[in-house]
């Protein structure tokens, strides 16, 4: 497994007008057609080239194993494609993914779209090629989504101008700090601890995320990750939507938000809480694999490029 630092990352070509884009289904299956991804594509004057699995079941999944990964491969070796875009998450994308052969992003990148289970794409060719990545909405998630979170993924795609100003919380740590824009969904980060897919943690800026998720589980999976050396040497933590959390009969006694400063109060890089991204109707794109500046002040906190 390869690791990149600061002066490494590979950012895709922006998307142009007339630029060719693929929607496919690498996790779960799709319960509604793509109309909606497909009219806000077009209205960006992009072309929209969908893929088998976008009508594809197999039991949850978006068809099986093979032709999920057949999908995605067609659309990385195809150089007119400029992105790949996940129509949705939910699970089965770390069933297919070893059986893609992602070489030719190194040779012709291109970017890929997603938050949720597309961590471990994300997570994958991070690490593996370099190569700058976007945590944004999905087809699926459209019709929910906040009018400036899908002009944030416009802006994203196209390269324009990408900055946040987020509200101040009690919780966060002041600070600034320089590094790659790393992370996703806590679940997903985890399951790929010590695989090929893992990332190098260290100097980076990290985002997490997640849903549903029982507040036991969130502790436990944010100390795995402080047992595996990640959370030690990040030049900075970024907080996202952590939404319907679950607690047990017994109140675990700490929120997300108190859970998360615990298990980094011993360090003493910047931690901003409550930004707009995750599983929230405001999923506002990140740049992931992109060399990012975090400064948190007293009176709020920015994000920049």
């Amino acid at each position: 497994m390869q690791t990149f630092g600061l002066s490494a990352p590979t950012i895709p070509p922006y998307l142009q007008k007339g630029d060719k884009v693929a929607i496919t289904c690498p996790a779960k299956k799709l319960p509604i057609p793509m109309t909606d991804a497909i009219n806000l594509l077009e209205s960006w004057g992009l072309e929209v080239v969908l893929g088998e699995t976008v009508t594809a079941s197999y039991n949850q999944f978006a068809g099986d194993d093979d032709l999920r990964a057949r999908d995605m491969q067609r659309f990385i070796d195809d150089d007119n494609i400029k992105a790949i875009i996940a129509a949705r998450g939910g699970y089965g994308t770390i069933r297919m993914i070893d059986k893609v052969d992602f070489s030719r992003l190194a040779a012709n990148p291109k970017w890929i779209v997603g938050f949720s289970d597309i961590t471990l794409l994300h997570s994958h060719i991070i690490s593996n090629y370099g190569l700058a990545c976007i945590h944004g909405q999905m087809p699926l998630n459209i019709p929910d989504a906040s009018a400036y979170s899908l002009e944030t993924l416009r802006l994203a795609l196209f390269g324009e101008e990408l900055a946040y100003e987020i509200a101040p919380n009690l919780l966060n740590r002041t600070g600034d700090s320089n590094g790659i824009l790393i992370g996703g969904n806590l679940s997903l980060l985890v399951a790929t601890n010590g695989s090929v897919s893992d990332v190098d943690y260290s100097s980076k800026i990290l985002f997490i995320e997640d849903v549903g998720e029982y507040l036991y589980s969130a502790d436990r999976m944010l100390r795995c990750l402080k047992r595996a050396g990640k959370l030690k040497n990040l030049a900075g933590l970024i907080v996202g939507g952590f939404t319907d959390m679950k607690d047990n009969d017994i109140a675990f006694g700490q929120n997300i938000q108190q859970i998360i400063q615990e298990v980094v109060n011993e360090y003493h890089y910047p931690v901003c809480f409550d930004f707009p991204a995750g599983h929230v109707s405001n999923n506002c794109s990140l740049i992931l694999g992109k060399a990012a500046k975090l400064s948190v002040k007293q009176d709020g906190a920015s994000l920049s490029y």
